[in-house]
């Protein structure tokens, strides 16, 4: 399944996709279930299935406004220098356990909404993600059994505002100005993605193909990172975990490349979709 959360008609809801249309899950499921995150925290996938089988698109995909997949996450945990090559480029040592940083659920967008360049910055970069959702408590987990836990795939563009990151160390101002994670268009479960350590994943800006790899040269894989993340806090149904992304981000490069008003950017993800979204400046 592919599942959403969207605006149509001046209302908030959430569906599954089905060809060109959408099948309004939360019409079809009522107050039990308010929202994607309710449905991935009670149980009711299984409804969802049932209801997307027995219903008919109510919108097209070409006519609504997408939301964040998961608007409200609990959490929001995003992965550094998680693939060799932008480590290296980044110039950063090697570390033995992940890094991580968090995102609030406010600074996202949804696909084909605008990415924002804050007034108070020119160093707006892109960064192509695979995004894990998080589908049932997980405490400690094993790494054997971390997939166990997970609900479904999204994509991720985790916008960087690189000078407010590098202020300091810590890299949370510049990961964190709104409008500057996109996340979307959609949640694939596990089902139809397989394997989440070998897929294809790509950047575009304006048609040009700036990153290019696969999830399996990540350093530290998606059953790591839940394991090692579950080892401090307790993963939550609709948590996010933002996997890292590949070398090839603007500002490492000679010139250095950030997004623009009027730049169109796109995140590729095999099996997953494509995460699309203009940049505009702040008013």
């Amino acid at each position: 399944m592919r599942l959403l959360t969207y605006r149509s008609g001046g209302k908030i809801t959430y569906g599954a996709v089905m060809g060109d249309g959408i099948v309004d899950l939360g019409a079809a499921l009522g107050a039990d279930f308010p929202d994607l995150k309710a449905i991935i925290a009670g149980g009711g996938m299984n409804r969802a299935r049932a209801a997307l089988e027995a219903g008919e698109p109510s919108a097209s995909l070409e006519g609504i406004e997408y939301l964040p997949v998961i608007p409200n996450s609990e959490k929001i945990l995003c992965v550094g220098l998680n693939y060799e090559d932008h480590r290296i480029e980044t110039d950063f040592e090697p570390t033995g356990h992940p890094t991580l940083f968090n995102r609030w659920a406010e600074c996202q967008c949804g696909h084909g909404q605008p990415m924002v360049l804050p007034r108070n910055s020119v160093e707006f970069d892109y960064e192509g993600e695979l995004a894990v959702i998080i589908g049932r408590d997980g405490r400690h987990v094993d790494e054997a059994d971390a997939l166990d836990i997970v609900a479904g795939y999204s994509v991720y563009n985790d916008g960087s505002i690189r000078d407010w990151q590098m202020h300091t160390t810590q890299f949370l101002p510049g990961k964190n100005f709104d409008a500057t994670g996109a996340f979307g268009p959609w949640m694939v479960t596990p089902d139809e993605v397989g394997d989440p350590d070998d897929l294809a994943i790509s950047l575009r800006l304006n048609g040009e193909t700036l990153q290019d790899s696969r999830t399996s040269h990540m350093i530290f894989k998606i059953p790591r990172l839940i394991a090692y993340i579950s080892s401090f806090t307790t993963l939550r149904p609709g948590d996010v975990i933002v996997s890292g992304t590949p070398g090839g981000v603007g500002f490492t490069r000679t010139p250095p490349i950030f997004m623009k008003a009027g730049d169109v950017v796109e995140v590729e993800i095999e099996k997953v979709g494509v995460l699309r979204n203009p940049i505009v400046a702040e008013g």
